[in-house]
């Protein structure tokens, strides 16, 4: 994705669609997580992009006093992390006014800083709540060249879906042909709570082989990877249901602290898997 696809843009400070739709982003941010958390253990790469829009002010002690400079600037990041308290990326925007942080600069946001997130697969969007509300705002002509230009199929206005549909045993929509622009084909927003309720197909397709890995290797179930965290942190905090209830069978401590000092309870509740945190209070209790 580049600078020019996604540009820096300047909103009113009081802009209730826009504060809306970065409230919707911050309430789903979790499926957005669970993707890059399974794209990390996939051999080949299934994304074609991942990325987080947070809102960024210069210190008090940077700001301009050009009265035409702009307060909070948002912008994009890739190569997102996430711990559980705050997140990181690459800024792959340059500010226009901002003197505190340049296109490039790795920077860590706080959870409340973030107004958008999306993946892409193939050229599938998944989120994009504010630049949903940006292209209903737009004529037919400009929304299509900002689509050109992301290079990406957004999809209906109006339409934001969490995870692609196949996730939750939903057809897939119809590809666009010869005819398409004469039929207009009613297109239903996604049951969030039908995504809320099913499991990512890679978290169910690999309980098997976690459970023959543990069963052949014990150990593996209380070893850190290099942020300190056992896959009972990992598969917490990726809401992985079918992996955390392994992690339990083959003796994961539901009590140990991750190096942040975050139990895997800690971690699926700050992403709201509730399916998962009340796996790990069963076990707490036992």
């Amino acid at each position: 994705m580049s600078a020019e696809a996604s540009p820096v843009f300047q909103v009113p400070g009081n802009d209730s669609e826009m504060e809306a739709a970065g409230a919707k982003a911050r309430k789903t941010f979790r499926y957005f997580w669970r993707e890059m958390s399974w794209e990390r253990r996939r051999i080949i790469p299934g994304l074609s992009l991942a990325a987080i829009k947070a809102t960024f002010r210069d210190p008090p002690e940077m700001q301009s006093t050009d009265p035409d400079a702009l307060e909070a600037e948002h912008m994009w990041l890739v190569d997102v992390d996430f711990d559980g308290r705050r997140l990181q990326g690459t800024l792959i925007n340059s500010p226009q006014s901002l003197q505190s942080i340049g296109e490039g600069d790795r920077v860590t946001v706080a959870g409340k800083q973030l107004c958008d997130w999306m993946y892409v697969i193939g050229e599938n969007v998944y989120g994009g709540f504010t630049v949903d509300l940006m292209r209903s705002r737009m004529g037919k002509s400009e929304r299509k060249q900002h689509d050109q230009a992301w290079g990406f199929d957004f999809g209906e206005v109006g339409i934001v879906n969490l995870v692609p549909p196949d996730y939750i045993g939903d057809e897939p929509p119809a590809k666009k042909g010869l005819f398409s622009r004469f039929s207009h084909p009613e297109v239903s927003p996604q049951d969030y709570d039908k995504v809320a309720a099913t499991e990512h197909p890679m978290s169910v397709n690999m309980r098997e082989s976690l459970e023959e890995t543990l069963s052949e290797n014990p150990e593996l179930v209380r070893e850190l990877d290099d942020n300190g965290y056992t896959f009972l942190h990992q598969l917490s905090l990726a809401g992985s249901l079918d992996g955390v209830d392994v992690c339990l069978k083959h003796g994961a401590d539901p009590n140990r602290k991750a190096s942040n000092g975050m139990t895997p309870y800690a971690l699926a509740k700050c992403l709201g898997w509730k399916r998962v945190m009340a796996r790990l209070q069963n076990a707490m209790t036992d």
